[in-house]
């Protein structure tokens, strides 16, 4: 896995709304990332249970605030 990249809050809503990426809250903590779930995201637990099924292509953007 290579170095973490950086891309505009613009970009990131524009990927997230048109699903060409999945938005992942990085928080373990459910607590947490409930209280910092941008729209459009979902939780870390949501994701790892998705995992097996996600596309091998799409792109998934990991934040935390």
């Amino acid at each position: 896995m290579g170095e973490a990249i950086r891309i505009p809050p613009e970009e990131t809503r524009q990927k997230v709304t048109s699903r060409a990426a999945l938005l992942v809250c990085a928080y373990e903590d459910e607590e947490k990332c409930n209280r910092l779930l941008l729209e459009g995201a979902i939780s870390l637990t949501a994701f790892r249970s998705q995992l097996p099924g996600l596309p091998k292509d799409r792109e998934i953007i990991f934040y935390c605030a």
